[in-house]
């Protein structure tokens, strides 16, 4: 019989990772910010390099673009969340009646006057995380400034990785992320106007066909094209389901409108829009999206496939590396 031994340096290993691994899960939240923060800084550093080249001191053209940028976000979230939060108090009011009309009494085995007790509370709670999410001032914050600072410092990376490892090393690293920069640069303003596109379209023709509760329901569908092939058809399902519970004909009438959406999303709007700058495979990205939400929850889904664009770019990079010194070598030998 094989005897196995393990040594100290195997035991010391391991249980330095499994701490890493638990320090990771502390910070989370930081480590998405920072995330975040990159997925920002990538998309306006071109606007500020167009500045600077048109001999605008970098300074100046950082904090035009970004104060145009936190104005304009600042600006949409007004315009937007009073009405939103209006019609979700309305809805609220009026889920009750919506789930008795959906769901007939004579059905024995579904107690309806249970199902209706938890609905208000149900929705109260949503609208709880939303003010939540938008009243996280320091995560928030966090996020603006690690962005700017991503911006205002050239060469961010290089800087900090020189001091760890050598010229050549950092350069890859660098080379890395500067990959990445464009690839969810690309990302981010695709899917930002991907988003506005398909929430007006939503808009308009719920509100030809007479739905309640437009406002909301174009805002669901707008964000959920963050989550690809899933996020259109969860979306579609509120809209259908109110729908039928004002009448037959606008049940139908939303389910045509979404479905009708979903059909310009795929075969107009994501060609035109996204290229093929960030085209995944469906199968790659359902997988990405399990893999997010399995680990860390709402957000590992929303970030999954910046993450995966990010690890694209990462293992494309390594492999790329090797092939050229050894063409570069076969070319010194020759």
């Amino acid at each position: 019989m094989q005897k196995i031994e393990i040594s100290a340096k195997t035991i010391i290993f391991t249980v330095l990772f499994i701490l890493l691994l638990q320090f990771l899960v502390v910070i989370k939240d930081l480590i998405f910010a920072l995330f975040i923060a990159f997925i920002v800084a990538s998309a306006l550093r071109p606007f500020v390099i167009w500045l600077t080249e048109r001999k605008i001191p970098r300074t100046v053209s950082l904090i035009i673009v970004y104060l145009l940028f936190v104005g304009a976000l600042g600006s949409t979230v007004a315009l937007i969340i009073p009405p939103l939060i209006n019609e979700l108090f309305l809805l609220a009011k009026t889920l009750p009646s919506i789930v008795r009309k959906l769901v007939p009494n004579n059905l024995g085995f579904i107690n309806i006057n249970s199902i209706v007790q938890y609905v208000p509370n149900l929705t109260n709670q949503f609208i709880t995380v939303v003010q939540g999410a938008f009243s996280n001032i320091v995560f928030l914050m966090s996020i603006l400034f690690f962005s700017f600072y991503f911006l205002i410092e050239e060469n961010t990376i290089k800087k900090i990785l020189i001091k760890f490892f050598d010229e050549n090393q950092s350069q890859k690293v660098n080379d890395i992320f500067g990959g990445a920069e464009k690839k969810l640069n690309s990302w981010f303003w695709g899917e930002l106007v991907l988003m506005t596109v398909v929430g007006v379209l939503t808009f308009i023709g719920l509100s030809l066909i007479g739905l309640k509760y437009v406002i909301p329901l174009a805002l669901l569908a707008g964000l959920l094209e963050v989550v690809p092939n899933l996020g259109p058809t969860i979306a579609a399902i509120p809209a259908v389901l109110i729908g039928f519970s004002q009448s037959y004909f606008l049940g139908i009438a939303a389910l045509a409108v979404s479905f009708i959406v979903q059909q310009l999303e795929n075969n107009v709007i994501v060609p035109v829009v996204m290229k093929k700058a960030v085209g995944v495979s469906p199968a790659i990205t359902l997988i990405a999206l399990i893999i997010g939400g399995k680990l860390t929850g709402v957000m590992g889904v929303l970030l999954a496939i910046p993450t995966m664009l990010f690890l694209e770019v990462v293992i494309m990079e390594m492999i790329r590396k090797p092939n050229i010194k050894k063409i570069q070598t076969t070319k010194d030998s020759i």
